[in-house]
């Protein structure tokens, strides 16, 4: 239950419900809260530090718990103590440990999650603890996916480009131009690949848009789409403009003129495509750079795929919204938390986490790397699109979450089905998104 009467801080649970919710959480879904001794010193002086961190990858998990033993056997007085949580509930289980003041230290989490958190007072500002090192090895367009009024409340680290993982075979038997992260194609090039690429019930492209709304927005960016806009008076207001609807209505139109994308596909995540994609049912799935790994783990022997970049609009520039490595607000050992995630992102470091989780590091050292930069596995065409991505859109706007799960992922998941048109669209995400916002804009 929300408290809409809670003025300063709106969308946030109170604390009623917050208890509530907390008793009926499973004692493993609190052990973060288990904080009263990391509040202090131990007899011999030796501080210890929680870590949440969120990998779940097998060789993630890997990587994540070595550079935890590797800094603990090298810092007796520091210790860091690993605990695992779970990106499908980090942001409740957040929500609750803030509020009964018993967060972990050191969180792990993604950019999009952190502007609550931060305006809400929960996360320290790291500007004045961040290593010379660490602020200059990671581009300006990184850290302003994590800073807020100009205070930077997490370590952009990871970073996930959306791509398109197609079926090398049809390609080159349908004759279309294979683009290249150079030489993209347009949208409208991919409209017509995907109509030639499909033939009789084999589609195209299958879209698995169970969660429409970060991919939307995203991929938008490249038509100059940005969704949300901030007025001179700091505001922000929600609006759907010509360049916002390039995108969707491509999309739209492939479910339901073209016929060259699955409508089955639609309530699908990524996950869920990958048969269909093996099978020859789909000639292209757009998928994150990550699905790389489980394409090698789960492709039958001999299947033939590769990686291309996203379509391209007026520009290259693509939303992301990396992970992120934030300090709690009341950590009373902030230097010492700083100190340990300068340690996780050392260039050798952020590079055995990037290939542990398939994805593509943010500092500028790290992404140099020879490991990264290979043919295998396409890891080359994804280091050539690093320097596009940019800050997602609604990044900074406080009532985001809200928005996106009431109005925008309903409203696109009806559009793509053909279920309602582009202009009931417009009005849902604008109309019904502004009153949504206004309510964390008072």
């Amino acid at each position: 239950m929300r408290d809409g009467n809670e003025a300063t801080t709106p969308g946030r649970w109170n604390r009623r419900g917050l208890l509530a919710a907390a008793a009926a959480l499973p004692a493993a879904a609190l052990l973060p809260g288990c904080s009263g001794e990391r509040r202090r010193r131990s007899s011999a002086g030796r501080i210890t530090l929680r870590f949440q961190s969120l990998a779940w990858q097998q060789d993630s998990l890997k990587v994540n718990k070595q550079l935890v033993a590797e800094w603990n056997a090298h810092h007796p007085d520091i210790q860091v103590r690993y605990v695992q949580g779970a990106w499908a509930t980090v942001h409740d289980q957040l929500l609750t440990s803030f509020e009964g003041g018993e967060a972990p230290d050191i969180i792990h989490d993604a950019s999009d999650d952190l502007a609550d958190f931060a305006y809400g007072g929960d996360l320290a500002d790291l500007s004045a603890l961040l290593p010379p090192r660490l602020r200059q090895d990671i581009p300006r367009h990184s850290w302003e996916t994590a800073t807020f009024n100009g205070r930077v409340y997490g370590v952009p680290f990871l970073q996930e480009p959306r791509v398109l993982i197609a079926n090398r075979a049809k390609l080159r038997h349908s004759g279309v131009r294979l683009p290249t992260p150079e030489h993209p194609w347009s949208w409208e090039e991919f409209g017509e690949a995907a109509k030639r690429l499909t033939r009789g019930s084999d589609h195209g492209v299958a879209w698995p848009l169970k969660e429409p709304v970060s991919a939307t927005l995203n991929l938008a960016l490249s038509t100059g789409g940005r969704v949300f806009h901030r007025r001179p008076d700091g505001k922000v207001e929600v609006r759907f403009d010509a360049v916002d609807q390039v995108v969707p209505r491509t999309l739209h139109d492939q479910v339901n003129v073209d016929r060259s994308a699955s409508r089955t596909t639609l309530g699908m995540g990524g996950s869920d495509t990958l048969p269909g994609f093996f099978a020859g049912r789909y000639a292209m799935v757009p998928l994150g750079f990550s699905y790389r790994q489980q394409i090698v783990q789960q492709a039958p022997e001999g299947f033939d795929w590769t990686v291309l970049p996203a379509p391209r609009g007026t520009t290259a520039a693509q939303g992301v919204s990396p992970q992120t490595l934030s300090i709690a607000e009341d950590c009373p050992y902030k230097e010492e938390a700083m100190a340990f995630i300068d340690f996780l992102l050392r260039p050798p470091n952020m590079v055995r986490l990037a290939l542990g989780d398939w994805l593509l590091p943010t500092g500028q050292e790290a992404l140099r790397d020879p490991a990264l930069r290979v043919a295998k596995h396409d890891w080359a065409t994804g280091t050539a699109l690093a320097g596009s991505l940019r800050s997602a859109p609604a990044q900074s706007v406080r009532g985001y979450p809200e928005w996106k799960d009431k109005i925008a992922t309903p409203g696109l998941q009806e559009y793509y089905s053909g279920a309602i048109g582009l202009d009931t669209l417009r009005k849902r995400l604008v109309r019904d998104g502004n009153l949504v916002l206004a309510r964390y804009q008072r």
